[in-house]
């Protein structure tokens, strides 16, 4: 199946889908930067934050002033890896790094857009909204079933200007009406919650049949993240857990995101916390129900500490 999936935990949401041989689907952002040489320079967050006349460096200029936000200018891993607020001069030489830079300390909503472009004009859009947590994680998204328009607004601008000849899918990440990141795929952890004949609509993108999804009944949706700590080993719970999980009414689908056979350091995760488990669910309350009945199966199927 040429949809590219990485991560094993979300290749239930392309199992039976038709793709032709000789089309490319990409979800993750190596695939990406590999298939799109002439656009991979998006993934370069110095140029987005500059190509909206934001004020910004690379790391050794200093700010003029404080808070800034600052990260590092290509990560390719996603989950805010190595990215803070430095409030101070003497915060900013601390943590001076190769590779990273400063932008304003935006405020606002943090949204994730995805988008179906085709020869650099926007034929689709959906807008998830993500409930911040500590350290760079999210609570919850809500997908929402209205354009923001003075965002979409931005983002349709953004893309003609800059992306005429694109086709295929992207994700938008933006704080207030600011771009912050912009990937050449569309956003992998809630496919599912756009509905159905939406994946056979983006396959059909990429094998240059235009686009074509009636989207007529949007349902909000939420996708809800499960953290533990970090600095400690994590072991899957019971598969029947799981199950249980993705059986209760409203939810969609469960993921558990983090492979138990690799140690925990080998996964890129935001620094508040290591990512264990997404619930992707029609009503919040079922999400967040499933969320604790995992964090249980969790805290049982923890390896316990050698007292010897």
């Amino acid at each position: 199946m040429p949809i590219v999936e990485r991560d094993p935990w979300r290749r239930q949401y392309f199992t039976g889908i038709e793709c032709p041989d000789h089309v490319v689907v990409p979800t993750d952002d190596m695939e990406a930067w590999r298939r799109c040489p002439r656009h991979r320079w998006v993934y370069n967050k110095l140029l987005i934050a500059e190509s909206q006349g934001l004020e910004c460096a690379p790391h050794g200029v200093e700010p003029p002033h404080y808070p800034v936000f600052s990260k590092p200018i290509v990560n390719l891993q996603g989950m805010g890896v190595g990215s803070r607020v430095l409030n101070s001069a003497a915060e900013y030489a601390s943590r001076l790094a190769a590779g990273h830079f400063w932008c304003p300390l935006l405020v606002g909503d943090h949204v994730s857009t995805d988008v179906a472009v085709d020869a650099g004009r926007v034929r689709w859009m959906r807008h998830a909204a993500g409930l911040a947590g500590a350290g760079g994680t999210f609570d919850y998204w809500t997908l929402e079933t209205a354009l923001r328009e003075p965002l979409a607004a931005t983002c349709r601008r953004w893309i003609e200007a800059h992306l005429s000849d694109y086709t295929g899918m992207l994700n938008l990440e933006t704080i207030g009406e600011h771009i912050i990141e912009v990937h050449l795929r569309f956003a992998d952890q809630w496919p599912d919650l756009y509905g159905a004949g939406w994946i056979d609509a983006v396959v059909a993108l990429y094998a240059g049949r235009g686009w074509h999804y009636a989207d007529s009944a949007r349902v909000t949706g939420y996708s809800v993240a499960l953290f533990g700590e970090h600095g400690r080993a994590h072991a899957h719970p019971p598969p029947a857990a799981v199950d249980a999980a993705q059986r209760l009414p409203g939810v969609s689908s469960v993921q558990v995101t983090f492979d138990a056979e690799l140690p925990a350091e080998a996964h890129a995760m935001p620094p508040g916390g290591f990512r264990l488990a997404v619930i992707n669910a029609w009503d919040l309350q079922a999400g967040l129900r499933a969320r604790r009945d995992l964090a249980a199966a969790f805290a049982r199927a923890a390896p316990q500490a050698d007292d010897g």
